[in-house]
């Protein structure tokens, strides 16, 4: 059997460079702090020797772990992946691994979850948390937290301009001449729902139409097809969804029920997760940018880290956009020989289709 090959040690890179061993190590944690041509020559010598930092070492110098906590509601909801693969990839180019957890809608697994991840990693991403605003500053005294898909005054936040989404919606439908107008609303703690909610109330307003909320609803395809008898009964003409989930569950009980989309009921939904695109009709919906969000949020989160500035608190607010497709189409295209309309709970046999998709 041959010999084991030698590993590179950080005196190798050292002796090799002409430098100090401290130099060398502050080239990999401190880069800052070393003179940008002896930097570039150290990582020139590192690569050339195959030598790679020990991250556990480099920590004990640094009090830094070089890992961050992604915490998600539910990772099941495609709304959620997207982002994910980004703030991987975002923290990756950093020098940085994420450790990624789901809440599966608990706020009280929130809150254990940061309390875990507070002695594991540098800092945390909270995207569309369940927990009350007390309760997120009282962690972020424990570790640095940046807040994606919801306010939270006085912390970092990554936001999706979500109202602007649901007002594109409404004057989209409003525009098509729709009058009588359902919300199909998310769960009531959600930040999300809240802003869809006065932003669709203020459009349909301005757009001389009636909304009916219906609500709250799990942020689900199930959710969206138990909403079915109730948009059925409000006799609206046309549904903004909380989420695609909520509106690819409210179509298919809709379908079951003899009601075509669009032909007698327009639907929208918010998100353009990739089975948007899959339904029939394709749905018209609001596309959210989680990927600009997965790696801005990285990176706001980095630069708080850097600067153990916890008293500030950076915003942005990244644009939405309505993307068109077949859900939606002006009241009464279908005719007069539009099916009759059955009950959503005798179409289903008193139970909403069923689907394992989650939602946020």
């Amino acid at each position: 059997m041959g010999e084991e090959p030698r590993v590179v040690t950080i005196r190798d890179v050292a002796q090799a460079s002409g430098v100090h061993i401290s130099t060398v190590s502050r080239a990999f944690s401190a880069p800052h702090l070393v003179n940008l041509d002896t930097r570039n020559r150290v990582l020139t010598v590192a690569s050339d020797l195959g030598y790679r930092p020990n991250r556990a070492a480099r920590g004990l110098i640094t009090g830094r772990t070089h890992n961050l906590g992604l915490i998600v509601a539910d990772i099941a909801n495609p709304f959620f992946p997207p982002l994910i693969k980004a703030a991987q990839t975002q923290a990756r180019e950093r020098d940085y691994s994420v450790f990624v957890a789901d809440t599966d809608e608990s706020p009280v697994v929130e809150e254990h979850l940061v309390e875990a991840f507070a002695k594991q990693v540098d800092g945390v991403l909270l995207c569309s948390p369940r927990m009350s605003n007390r309760l997120i500053h009282r962690l972020r005294r424990e570790v640095p937290l940046v807040v994606v898909n919801r306010h939270v005054k006085g912390l970092p936040c990554v936001l999706m301009d979500v109202g602007s989404a649901a007002r594109q919606a409404i004057e989209h439908l409003t525009g098509l001449g729709h009058e009588r107008l359902a919300l199909v609303a998310g769960p009531a703690a959600s930040w999300t729902n809240g802003q869809i909610r006065r932003a669709a109330g203020t459009a349909a307003r301005a757009g001389g139409a009636r909304l009916h909320i219906i609500g709250p609803n799990q942020p689900t395809s199930r959710g969206g097809a138990a909403a079915a008898e109730a948009v059925l009964s409000a006799g609206v003409t046309a549904v903004l969804a909380y989420n695609d989930l909520v509106a690819i569950g409210l179509m298919e009980a809709l379908d079951h029920a003899g009601v075509r989309v669009p032909a007698d009921v327009s639907v929208v939904g918010i998100d353009d997760i990739p089975h948007s695109q899959l339904t029939r009709p394709k749905l018209t919906t609001a596309a959210m940018p989680t990927v600009a969000a997965g790696r801005i949020a990285v990176d706001m989160l980095l630069q708080f880290v850097a600067d153990d500035a916890r008293t500030s608190a950076p915003q942005t607010t990244l644009e939405t956009a309505l993307v068109v497709r077949e859900s939606t189409a002006p009241p009464g295209s279908g005719g007069t020989d539009a099916p009759r309309r059955r009950s959503a709970k005798d179409a289903t046999g008193g139970q909403p289709p069923a689907t394992a998709a989650q939602g946020y």
